[in-house]
């Protein structure tokens, strides 16, 4: 489990509401046993529409960590395909006006922070990274702030959320494996887990 208290990098503005998880990762993409391989499909059609316009195919944007989004990003399906695409692309934290609760949740258990900013703040922080793409921001989830040169803005997370990721215990799996040996304790001593037990040696 490792704590995560900022994120820098450069930023890529990809502007629109409502975007949803079918847009991010097409469905049919969704078969595949594991997530290796999803992020060369993120935006798949949206990109193929727009012939190389598309913000993720865009070489000033190459390399961006920083997604910048508008309001309701991440609705429709709950697929946890979404955020795992995004991730594997390289993004390391969202801001957005607004998310779907589903997939800021799915997008938590990645550590991958999504925070929210009025729409003033985004669209200052869009158009600044329309305009210089190599400008370092810093999300720095902490002071729940971001800056980008000589812009500084406030931005919001839920305090659950902030002290999951701040704490390093938005990771559930590994914070699991980290104390296996009381799951195991624990499971000895449950009459109805024991068949587990013995079958699988642990």
């Amino acid at each position: 489990m490792s704590a995560i208290r900022a994120v820098s990098g450069r930023a890529l503005p990809l502007r629109g509401d409502d975007i949803d998880t079918d847009r991010i990762i097409p469905a049919r993409f969704l078969v595949a046993v594991t997530f290796e391989g999803l992020g060369e499909h993120a935006f798949e059609d949206d990109r193929a529409a727009l012939s190389g316009a598309h913000a993720f195919d865009r070489p000033e944007f190459r390399g961006a960590s920083i997604l910048l989004v508008n309001r309701n990003f991440g609705c429709g399906s709950s697929r946890e395909h979404a955020p795992q695409a995004l991730q594997r692309r390289g993004i390391r934290a969202i801001v957005g006006e607004s998310f779907s609760e589903i997939f800021a949740g799915n997008a938590l258990v990645l550590g991958l922070p999504c925070v929210t900013a009025s729409y003033e703040v985004v669209e200052k922080l869009q158009s600044l990274a329309e305009a210089q793409p190599d400008i370092a921001f810093t999300l720095d989830l902490e002071s729940e702030t971001v800056t980008a040169g000589d812009l500084t803005a406030s931005v919001a997370l839920k305090g659950a959320t902030r002290d999951a990721l701040l704490a390093g215990t938005w990771d559930s799996t590994g914070a699991l494996l980290a104390r296996f040996d009381e799951v195991r304790a624990v499971a000895a001593k449950l009459p109805y887990v024991g068949g587990f037990q013995a079958s699988t040696g642990r």
